[in-house]
């Protein structure tokens, strides 16, 4: 199957549970409870609000979406460099939490694919730090991959298990469970 009729069968409803999702991730970015001074925060499960795009409907999707919100991203809070540093930290890193739509069909495919789309995201900044930003490790005591694997590690997996201990929750898990049968209905 081409992209060309893979893209023709999104529907509607796709589209606008897609929507919902991102404009929900939007909303929980701005809430940061954690920022840290160089970029990169906690905030409200904004990546589970993403990963649950490629959960719901697969990785073509999924991806899509993620990227699509990379690009949001870099609106509501640019922070640019270079074009390859750009495309580093916001297509790819965010795009990397897409990774989630091949664990949908999965027996617990929403806590393996969460994991798998942050540890994706993980490593998009972990190289980002380390070519764009190495300089910040110098006087830290550290070296330059170490500084960037704590400095993006301290955010990114903090919001990881908070967020995993969140969804495995039996009420969230439930409801999570229920939103992908309403998102996959089709009548």
């Amino acid at each position: 199957m081409n992209k060309l009729s893979t893209l023709s069968k999104i529907h509607t409803k796709q589209l606008v549970f897609s929507a919902v999702a991102l404009a929900l991730a939007s909303v929980a970015s701005v809430i940061k409870p954690f920022s840290l001074p160089m970029g990169g925060s906690v905030t409200l499960f904004s990546m589970l609000f993403v990963v649950l795009i490629g959960y719901w409907y697969g990785p073509y999707i999924g991806i899509t979406a993620a990227i699509a919100y990379g690009l949001l991203q870099f609106v509501m809070e640019p922070y640019f460099y270079s074009i390859p540093q750009f495309f580093t930290d916001y297509p790819l890193a965010f795009g990397a939490l897409g990774i989630s739509g091949f664990f949908w069909k999965k027996k617990n495919g929403l806590i393996k694919g969460y994991i798998a789309g942050v540890l994706g995201r993980y490593f998009f900044a972990f190289l980002s730090g380390l070519i764009f930003f190495a300089s910040y490790a110098e006087g830290s005591g550290m070296s330059a991959p170490v500084y960037s694997l704590v400095y993006n590690g301290s955010y990114l997996l903090t919001e990881a298990v908070i967020t995993l201990i969140i969804v495995s929750l039996p009420p969230v898990a439930n409801a999570l469970n229920r939103m992908k049968v309403l998102a996959l209905e089709m009548k």
